[in-house]
């Protein structure tokens, strides 16, 4: 029998970009769900739990390197395993 990968514990800061030091690929091989202001979210790109805010893109809005612009909302953020 094959033993399951464990499944890390989550981050305080993360980020989908794998380009930012807030990247974990090993989180990523695992469902995430974010639940901010007890309403789930699957828009989120960045999240911080300790300082309280997300980042989610401006709607089709892109910067000039034709990524989604950010903005970023503060409150009550959760992040756990699906």
């Amino acid at each position: 029998m094959t033993e399951a990968n464990p499944i890390p514990p989550l981050p305080d800061h993360l980020s989908i970009d794998p380009r930012s030091p807030h990247y974990l690929a090993g989180v990523f091989e695992h469902d995430i769900g974010i639940r901010f202001n007890d309403k789930e979210r699957g828009d989120v790109e960045e999240y911080c739990i300790s300082e309280g805010w997300i980042k989610v893109p401006a709607g089709k809005t892109l910067d000039r390197k034709g990524k989604p612009l950010l903005i970023k909302l503060k409150g009550k953020v959760e992040a756990f395993y699906r």
